[in-house]
């Protein structure tokens, strides 16, 4: 098969879409970083970069759909090994710009990611049963949900005297809960409707993607445009 999208292959034009969007949000974000105070630069470095890395995936994954029809399982696994532990990492910067965070709450919610992108692609190459699979990989997400609206980086903001800080904090809290609530519903349609179904899993997968690495960005660098004026 060509590399070239066919008409009417929304999927593979969503990929295209998405990577456009992605490379568009890092260019701001790598802007806008000479903008904001130095102890805001690093959140947004880190910003751009999730957006770059998810880009050139997209681009690689972009191909593989319109080459093959399937689902591009490793490189998108490989992009959110990369993306996703920086996302957690950016609720460990952005309450250290303004205080003293212990180093646990970076481990922490670095291994929960990890062990929820995990389990989630162990489901999903075949090294496990998709559903059982499944349940571990929820359990590593609740407990990141835990530990950003209960554990002790939640304490920290609630301590906190910089509205805009608790502010981006609130709103990342809702994007980890809300937003990546679409991807178990991706991975649901995906693999528990009977058959595996390509098209469905990657648009949700997809329109996830787009929403939650370009906001946990534009979200960032709202407080930090709010806080260095």
């Amino acid at each position: 098969m060509s590399n070239n999208l066919s008409s009417g292959d929304y999927v593979g034009m969503s990929f295209w879409l998405i990577s456009m969007a992605l490379v568009a949000a890092t260019a701001f974000f790598f802007i806008e970083r000479d903008r904001v105070a130095g102890k805001w630069k690093t959140s947004l470095t880190v910003s751009g970069l999730v957006t770059l890395i998810a880009a050139v995936h997209y681009f690689y994954m972009r191909d593989v759909w319109a080459s093959s029809g399937e689902s591009p399982t490793e490189f998108r696994y490989i992009d959110w090994l990369l993306t996703v532990p920086l996302l957690m990492i950016e609720f460990y910067l952005i309450l250290s710009a303004v205080a003293k965070v212990p180093a646990g709450v970076f481990w922490r919610l670095l291994i929960g990611s990890i062990a929820m992108l995990g389990f989630g692609y162990a489901g999903e190459a075949g090294w496990m049963d998709a559903k059982m699979a499944f349940i571990p990989s929820m359990a590593a997400w609740f407990y990141i949900i835990w530990e950003i609206f209960k554990g002790e980086a939640s304490q920290i903001n609630a301590g906190l005297a910089n509205a805009n800080v608790q502010k981006a904090y609130k709103t990342m809290t809702l994007l980890v809960t809300v937003g990546w609530s679409i991807y178990p519903l991706g991975y649901f349609f995906g693999y528990f409707m009977g058959t595996q179904d390509p098209v469905m899993l990657n648009v949700i997968y997809n329109v996830a993607d787009f929403w939650n690495k370009i906001a946990f960005g534009v979200v960032i660098w709202a407080a930090a445009v709010a806080d260095s004026e």
